[in-house]
């Protein structure tokens, strides 16, 4: 009974506070909005594009705060921008997609890191960088949850036509889908997943959530809408994991949720039930001793 006790006041604990409430359900929510986009960016290939929406929002954020604008706008805004130039500079150049995606976003937050280092500015503008979901204002929290339901529902009315899009691009094109709207919607979409995760882990770590869920969930399964629902699991568990962790630990709490998800992401990558390494050891040996006893038969 003692024991019990004291595993429930472990579980209980955190919610005595209310920053640690609105840390969960924040962490969470951002968890099932990144999930639910990285499943496209897993089966578009497009892990490179997520990391560079993610740091090519820092300018707009920068010059929000400049001019007095909410920083959702500014990031939106930018991570925009950063999306068109890398479409126009791709059409109209040589240079490989993943090479003018690398010179483009590197640009963007260098430009960003530069108007950064020379406006004066209070300690909330540095947690863009690496999130703030403990000390979330209210306005940020209103513009987090506006983000993010407007990227779900978006990706609920286009989820047929993004998955095509994503699996077989040359396929959509010859069925009359206009997948020129679908690629810049599919980047609008990503872009507002980021202003939305802003606040939650910041610029640095928001890659991770882009990435890592849809990635657990494609090692697990070949459906894609199970692989959705466990990308969506594994988000958020790692978000309340982690967030639980960083209030124990009294560490970060982007870093804590990233790492829950690295190890969930490992735990995949050796217990997966047909591509884990513990499966395909598995195939191995029973490939051996079949052929050992055709052997041994003949």
């Amino acid at each position: 009974m003692n024991m019990f006790m004291a595993i429930w006041d472990w579980f209980a604990a955190p919610f005595q506070y209310p920053f640690m409430q609105t840390a969960l359900g924040v962490s969470a929510f951002v968890g099932v909005v990144c999930a639910v986009l990285s499943c496209y960016l897993i089966l578009k290939g497009w892990a490179l594009m997520g990391d560079a929406l993610s740091h090519a929002v820092l300018p707009g954020v920068v010059f929000a705060y400049i001019l007095g604008l909410p920083f959702a706008i500014g990031a939106f805004v930018s991570g925009l921008v950063c999306a068109i130039s890398i479409g126009w500079v791709k059409r109209n150049t040589r240079v490989k997609e993943d090479a003018v995606i690398g010179l483009v976003f590197t640009a963007f937050f260098a430009l960003g890191l530069i108007v950064l280092s020379r406006t004066p500015s209070d300690v909330h503008l540095t947690h863009i960088l690496y999130g703030n979901v403990l000390g979330i204002e209210p306005d940020d929290l209103v513009q987090t949850l506006i983000a993010g339901t407007i990227a779900l529902l978006a990706i609920a009315v286009l989820r047929r036509d993004l998955m095509l899009f994503c699996f077989d691009p040359n396929h959509a094109r010859a069925i009359g889908l206009n997948t020129t709207f679908l690629y810049y919607a599919l980047l609008a979409l990503l872009a507002l997943t980021v202003v939305a995760a802003l606040q939650a882990v910041g610029v640095i770590l928001v890659i991770a959530m882009l990435i890592t869920p849809g990635a657990i969930g494609y090692l697990l399964t070949d459906r894609f809408d199970r692989m959705m629902a466990l990308a969506v699991g594994a988000a958020v568990l790692a978000a309340i994991m982690g967030v639980y962790l960083s209030f124990y630990l009294d560490a970060s709490t982007a870093g804590c949720i990233v790492v829950v998800q690295a190890l969930l992401f490992g735990a995949a990558v050796l217990l997966a039930p047909k591509n884990g390494v513990l499966a395909r050891a598995r195939q191995r040996r029973s490939m051996r001793r079949s052929q050992e006893q055709l052997v041994a038969g003949q």
